[in-house]
């Protein structure tokens, strides 16, 4: 239970410094932070020490191609900000993010699990 609420705190901290960033003259920074990886930085200790490290070298991998829907994500919000509202924007790149994401898994799951 300890653990849990551990790592609630590392999101809160996340959450907290991107409100106190975008506040600030470099409010781009902003965006730099949830890339920071605490949340990978759990899933990796988490697979690793109730799996084996092939398991942790496949989780690795996995994330590097899961930066496909993020920069999908990305790429939607910077074309539909100049053309529709903050949240036609950030709805329409939500779910470009889903549909990359359910993309990926159907390829991975096809691909990868067979190997």
């Amino acid at each position: 239970m300890l653990s849990l609420f551990a790592k609630s705190l590392l999101g809160a901290a996340a959450v907290l410094l991107i409100a106190l960033l975008s506040k600030s003259k470099n409010f781009y920074i902003a965006g730099l932070v949830p890339l920071f990886p605490t949340f990978a930085l759990i899933a990796h200790y988490i697979v690793a020490t109730e799996r084996t490290m092939e398991a942790l070298r496949v989780t690795a991998l996995f994330g590097l191609y899961s930066l496909l829907p993020y920069a999908s994500y990305l790429i939607a919000v910077y074309y539909f900000s100049f053309r529709l509202s903050l949240p036609s924007t950030l709805s329409l790149a939500t779910a470009i993010w889903a549909l990359t994401a359910a993309m990926l898994l159907v390829v991975w799951s096809r691909t990868m699990i067979a190997a």
